[in-house]
C-alpha cells in the first residue's frame, strides 16, 4: 500500500475542486458563494496556498454533487476544454438530430393525410 504525504493531498484537493468546478462550468465566484466561503479562500485552495476545513470539505464535495473522497481521488481525465467542446458537440448533434426528425415525422403526416 502506498501513502501520500500532505502536499499530495493538497495537490489532489486543489486539482480535483477545480476540474469538478470546471466540469459545473461554474467560477470560483459561483462555487464560493454556493459553499458560503470568500473567494480568495477558495483560491488559495486551489492554488494549494490554504488548508480546508472538514465542514468545507463536505460543504464543497455536495456544492460539486459528489462524495468527499472523490476530491482527493487521482483522476485521469481529459482537459475541461475538451470535455466542454465535446459537449459542445453533441448538444449541436442532439439538436440537429431534432430537427431532422421533425421534419421527418411531418413529412409522414403529410402522407398519411394524403392517403386518407
Amino acid at each position: 500500500m502506498s501513502y501520500i504525504d500532505e502536499t499530495g493531498l493538497r495537490k489532489l484537493l486543489s486539482q480535483n475542486i477545480k476540474l469538478y468546478r470546471q466540469r459545473k462550468g461554474w467560477s470560483q465566484a459561483k462555487l464560493a458563494e454556493e459553499v458560503e466561503i470568500s473567494t480568495n479562500y477558495l483560491s488559495d485552495i486551489e492554488r494549494r496556498k490554504g488548508w480546508v476545513s472538514p465542514f468545507s470539505l463536505a460543504k464543497l464535495a455536495n456544492a460539486l454533487d459528489v462524495e468527499v473522497f472523490e476530491l482527493f481521488k487521482p483522476e485521469e481525465t481529459a482537459p475541461p476544454e475538451l470535455i466542454n467542446t465535446v459537449n459542445k458537440c453533441l448538444d449541436d448533434f442532439s439538436a440537429s438530430l431534432r430537427v431532422s426528425f421533425d421534419k421527418a415525422l411531418k413529412d409522414s403526416q403529410k402522407k398519411i393525410r394524403k392517403s386518407l
